[in-house]
């Protein structure tokens, strides 16, 4: 009996030890793009115009989210970049808005500002300050970080700090922005006390002078742009000190006076590609044993976007070479770590609003609200109510908040300043509705719009008085924005494309929260902590 149980295990042992085990795969690197102000629609309307190696290659051999929105309502740069790397929303991640009003110190508090830390890389000291500190949960690029032991490598790049620093996360091993003071790429002390010798190589061969330049001409015969309109209208802003807003742009005259002005023009976008291919080579990214992560962030849309509106000839270059830059860079990855190694994903931080004079010259609903006059009414009706006092302590992102103290001293309520300030709000042109943060149990938005706002407001950081702006409408003299609940601002591409990403498509209803959780089953990983998004079952094999 006894040696029969020996021989059992005997042969137990040796069929255990010829059975190998199952080794993690995946892939060599991950390379996450965010192209800031891109809405969904413009991976079509140029399509006959791209070029077979960038959108195109995307579109035909990845896995595209065809409803793909925002699930909050303050669509905005800093709460998108957040969104998509976290997997949550601001009402847990924190990142409201771009900014907003501390509470606690009474001040208006910068994203991603941190004044613990000092500037690498440049004289501007304030440009530097800067950290994902404000940031209140873990990103993917966090949770390859500790999923590796932190043996992986994670760097993210943009011309705006923010767009570097948010997807980057909290244990990046680098995170570079554009100082358009001095035109050099900076960092911060939070990452590294001096800047690699890469990045020092960079800047001393004084890219931003030389793209400048070269100025800024259509990539095409400006009489192919015919999904814009006409080059040259009143509302464009004059970039460069130009007389009109029209092609081409002189931006040599700019070049020794200073480098912001870059941002807005196609040579942002070639020196944040020309810098991610510096970082992927430079710290031999997808070379090493362990998967690593590039998180690029291409601003200059934006700017563009927000300067001659969505429907402008400078809008329909930017995208035209913006492809041509995406071509060069899957190029780059087909070569650098194999063509089957690297999953790659492209999305957007928020969409845009249409031109408001555009559109009232097409009779569709239009308009801009007037702020300050809705502050002044504000103002006057709560001293008329209560007696002269100091109220309103700061406005952000269509938000009121509250002197607290004020309110305690003269023993009236949030609710009591809300009822108040309603109806005089809502008699303001483009204003759909005026909520109180305190109680969006009894808020008269649809459910749909309701969730939107619950999941933008956060306790901490958001006011207490919310407006809701009509469809069509924004604030400000800029000439195109964002920053609001509709279609225009949150309906955005998804694409997934390279390792593990089968061709196809989905219509069904996903959320950029959903991002992080998908890629986080992609890798294998424990999704972020913050994160309320679904894995995308479509994307996965």
């Amino acid at each position: 009996m006894l040696r029969y149980i020996l021989l059992l295990l005997l042969v137990n042992s040796s069929l255990w030890a010829q059975t190998p085990a199952q080794s993690l795969v995946r892939p060599k690197l991950v390379v996450g793009v965010v192209v800031d102000q891109m809405r969904y629609d413009y991976l079509y309307r140029y399509y006959k115009k791209y070029d077979e190696g960038g959108f195109k290659r995307l579109l035909q051999d990845g896995f595209n989210c065809r409803n793909h929105h925002f699930h909050y309502a303050m669509t905005v740069t800093a709460a998108g970049h957040a969104s998509v790397y976290t997997g949550s929303m601001p009402a847990i991640h924190g990142i409201v808005g771009n900014e907003w009003f501390d509470k606690r110190l009474g001040k208006g508090v910068y994203c991603v500002g941190d004044s613990a830390v000092d500037a690498v890389g440049t004289t501007n000291v304030s440009a530097g300050k800067m950290s994902p500190r404000n940031m209140l949960v873990n990103t993917v690029t966090d949770q390859l970080r500790i999923g590796t032991n932190y043996q992986a490598k994670t760097i993210g790049i943009a011309l705006k700090d923010r767009g570097a620093i948010l997807p980057a996360g909290h244990t990046a091993t680098g995170a570079y922005w554009f100082d358009g003071k001095t035109g050099n790429w900076i960092t911060s002390t939070f990452y590294r006390p001096d800047l690699p010798q890469w990045v020092n190589e960079y800047n001393g061969k004084k890219r931003p002078a030389e793209l400048m330049k070269a100025g800024w001409q259509t990539l095409l015969p400006i009489e192919q742009y015919t999904e814009s309109t006409a080059d040259d209208k009143a509302y464009e802003f004059k970039l460069a000190g130009a007389k009109k807003p029209v092609f081409p742009y002189d931006l040599a005259g700019r070049a020794g006076d200073a480098f912001g002005v870059i941002a807005s023009t196609p040579q942002g976008n070639t020196m944040t590609k020309e810098m991610s291919l510096e970082a992927l080579k430079n710290e031999n990214l997808g070379k090493g044993p362990s998967t690593d992560f590039l998180a690029i962030s291409f601003s200059s849309p934006d700017y563009v976007g927000h300067a001659f509106g969505p429907n402008s000839v400078e809008e329909e270059d930017i995208y035209l070479r913006l492809d041509r830059d995406l071509a060069e860079l899957l190029t780059t990855l087909d070569n650098w770590v194999g063509k089957d190694n690297y999953l790659f994903f492209i999305t957007a931080d928020h969409g845009v609003t249409d031109v408001v004079e555009l559109a009232r010259e097409h009779h569709l609903p239009a308009g801009r609200l007037d702020v300050a006059a809705i502050n002044t009414v504000v103002k006057a009706t709560l001293t008329e109510k209560f007696g002269a006092g100091d109220y309103i302590r700061s406005s952000e992102n269509y938000q009121f908040y509250l002197n607290h103290e004020t309110l305690r001293k003269k023993k009236i309520t949030v609710n009591d300043v809300y009822l108040a300030v309603r109806e005089v709000i809502l008699d303001a042109n483009g204003v759909a509705d005026v909520l109180n943060l305190h109680d969006l149990g009894n808020a008269s938005l649809n459910d749909y719009q309701l969730a939107l706002y619950k999941n933008g407001t956060h306790a901490k950081r958001s006011g207490d008085i919310q407006l809701v702006i009509e469809p069509g409408w924004m604030a400000g003299p800029i000439v195109a924005s964002h920053g609001g609940p509709y279609t225009n601002d949150t309906h955005i591409p998804l694409l997934f494309y390279g390792w593990g990403i089968k061709p196809g498509e989905t219509t069904a209803p996903t959320t950029v929260a959903d991002t992080a959780p998908t890629v986080s089953a992609l890798l294998h990983l424990l999704e972020p902590n913050g994160s309320v998004g679904n894995v995308i079952s479509g994307v996965i094999k």
